[in-house]
């Protein structure tokens, strides 16, 4: 790619390629990642450590973050695909929108690199790929709301397997999101724009989705594509919690 290829509001990226390669090189079948940026007026790239479970994915430890906000200002994030091409997976995409950053993707070990930067790109509520904290059944949830009624309901910071580590974000915090229980999976009055509980395999309720037109459920299981599927037999019967915004009561 040429150099212009690789600028992102304003600053050219092109210098520091070499060195996400080579962090790449030092972590590789695992992501590199890391941060670029510019101290007392030049481009610096500092790698960051991984804590991702996966090796193809990655999460920027929040002590580098911070150390490298200390140290200049962070203008792009970095990490490396390995032995893959640069293009971004959509969980790169929401991560960069989420980051409100410019996002710097090297191939590894061919060398090949894209820039992405935020522009207001929203994954498909229909056919999104899973990663669990940032395109999961609860972020499927959260769009839903703000894309069809104008409700954004809050985040939550969250581990895979929450559900196994002693964790109930779901029933701790419903309420404060602003939904009240009307019922469970027997319920006789669930409507569209209902949100739902489910309990897969866990001591607590672990999964999410909303009843959509037609009565289908909108969800995204782990490891599948966000799908429309029937809401009966299995679905209904892990149904924990019929919940209900206030603003729709």
């Amino acid at each position: 790619m040429t150099g212009a290829s690789r600028r992102a509001a304003g600053v050219d990226l092109d210098g520091i390629v070499a060195d996400v390669l080579e962090h790449a090189a030092q972590t590789q079948p695992r992501e590199c990642c890391g941060l670029a940026v510019v101290q007392r007026g030049r481009l610096h790239y500092v790698a960051c450590r991984n804590l991702a479970a996966r090796a193809d994915e990655f999460e920027i430890a929040p002590s580098d973050w911070a150390v490298a906000e200390d140290g200049g200002e962070i203008v792009a994030v970095c990490h490396a695909h390995i032995y893959a091409s640069p293009e971004p997976s959509m969980a790169d995409q929401a991560m960069c929108e989420q980051s409100a950053l410019p996002w710097l993707i090297v191939s590894w070990p061919g060398g090949t690199c894209k820039v992405i930067e935020p522009k207001g790109w929203r994954a498909p509520l229909v056919g999104r790929a899973f990663r669990h904290g940032v395109l999961d059944c609860y972020a499927l949830v959260r769009d839903y709301y703000r894309e069809t009624l104008g409700i954004d309901l809050p985040d939550f910071s969250r581990e895979d397997d929450w559900w196994l580590r002693g964790g109930d974000l779901y029933r701790e915090n419903f309420e404060a999101a602003g939904f009240v229980q009307i019922g469970d999976g027997q319920c006789r009055d669930i409507r569209v724009h209902d949100g739902l509980l489910m309990q897969v395999a866990s001591p607590v309720p672990n999964h999410s989705g909303v009843i959509v037109e037609g009565g289908q459920l909108l969800q995204h299981c782990h490891g599948r594509l966000s799908s429309r599927d029937i809401f009966g037999g299995y679905w209904r019967k892990v149904t924990t919690h019929v919940l209900r915004h206030r603003s729709l009561l």
